[in-house]
């Protein structure tokens, strides 16, 4: 039991560097877009991968694109390193929060897709907090965003998500979605991924880009939340062959 504790533990902090514990900023900076676009695309790439939204980001960017119309579309890549450094996911929450202020200050009428893939999952979920977690000085963090903000997010899509077991190994507090912002959000869990699920496949972690299937799920949603109301409870999606741990 401990032989495989101790590999499970040295898989996930190659996979998810030393994940972030911390709420979204609310600073403002100017949008990246010198017009508003009707839908954006806001991504974290995972660890390890180059500065852009990552091979993920890039299929499921790709696909959305081509399912939203003939509307304008445009994608912000969060800027944060996504290394392996404790510091690396908190520079993302805080660059991805003042974005999303920012496009919601900037263009009101701009629908967002906020996504991340793995660490970058992690950093886009606390992005949604309502709360700083138990246990962090709430002065060491960015603050939550305002409220009024969810009402310019159509959709949440979380690939690869750390759950509660991953985020243990690595001495971080879960990925908790705000209340605004459930009922718009997807994750989904590649089959036997053991960052997501309770499998012991590390293979899987790295099938989401290559998978069809597992971006059409997101994309799908996130389509469908652009000319949606309110929706229902937020939704985990795991693909066959796996078994989701909270």
């Amino acid at each position: 039991m401990g032989t495989n504790r101790g590999m499970i533990t040295r898989h996930l902090a190659r996979f998810l560097g030393a994940a972030v514990v911390a709420a979204s900023g609310l600073g403002a900076i100017p949008s990246a877009s010198a017009q508003c676009p009707d839908v954006q695309v806001v991504f974290a790439r995972g660890t390890g991968e180059p500065p852009g939204v990552g091979p993920t980001g890039q299929a499921f960017v790709d696909s959305l694109r081509s399912r939203v119309g003939s509307g304008s579309f445009d994608v912000y890549p969060v800027n944060y390193p996504a290394s392996d450094q404790w510091s690396t996911g908190l520079d993302g929450i805080r660059d991805a929060g003042a974005h999303v202020v920012s496009m919601a200050n900037q263009c009101p009428q701009t629908r967002m897709v906020l996504g991340g893939y793995s660490q970058g999952a992690a950093v886009m979920g606390f992005v949604t907090s309502a709360a700083v977690p138990n246990g962090i000085d709430p002065a060491t963090v960015p603050k939550p965003l305002d409220p009024g903000v969810a009402n310019h997010v159509s959709s949440v899509v979380l690939f690869g998500t750390p759950n509660t077991r991953a985020m243990d190994f690595l001495g971080q507090p879960p990925v908790a979605i705000g209340p605004l912002y459930q009922a718009k959000t997807l994750k989904v869990c590649a089959g036997d991924d053991p960052v997501c699920s309770n499998g012991l496949d590390f293979a899987a972690h790295r099938s989401y880009a290559d998978d069809g299937g597992i971006i059409d799920q997101g994309v799908a949603f996130a389509a469908s939340r652009l000319g949606a109301g309110p929706g229902g409870p937020a939704t985990m999606v795991t693909s066959p062959g796996g078994g989701f741990g909270s």
